[in-house]
């Protein structure tokens, strides 16, 4: 199925890719039809701030990884040109910043991951992934997410 059509049907669109933070590379190429994008953070519309178990509740998370996905295809479409050119969804590292007692990051990356399985289905969509706390992300962004991705034919 069409990646794009997809989108439609779950009644999303891709935001336009954000902008750069810092001097490194969005999306990086290596390897064979391997493509790597760096970590992309949940702010779509307005920016989003604050840490999981004080100013977010865990679903409220899940949103902010799911963001956290669709900002992070953006960059990658821009990067490759067609998200039908996905092979495969090989690893995501999703980082979560929480409370000292806040132990959930593994429901909070489902977001981004389960995102994913929407779009390109269990076999392509399911990813390897790591869902890591941390004190703090840049911006004050409560989840943050990279990804690896297989290409066809590049």
């Amino acid at each position: 199925m069409d990646v794009y059509t997809r989108l439609k049907e779950l009644g999303l669109a891709l935001p336009k890719a954000p902008a750069k933070g810092g001097v490194y590379a969005p999306v990086k190429e290596f390897g064979q039809n391997l493509v790597y994008v760096s970590g992309c953070g949940p702010t779509l519309d307005t920016a989003v701030a604050g840490k999981l178990g004080r100013d977010f509740t865990v679903e409220e998370g899940q949103q902010c990884a799911r963001n956290c996905m669709l900002n992070l295809l953006a960059v990658l479409e821009a990067g490759i040109g067609d998200l039908n050119l996905i092979k495969n969804c090989v690893k995501i590292l999703v980082l979560v910043a929480g409370t000292d007692t806040f132990y959930q990051q593994p429901a909070v990356a489902n977001g981004a991951s389960s995102l994913l399985v929407e779009l390109f289905g269990e076999a392509v969509g399911a990813p390897s992934r790591s869902a890591i706390g941390v004190n703090a992300l840049p911006g004050n962004i409560p989840v943050e997410v990279e990804g690896l991705f297989e290409i066809k034919g590049m």
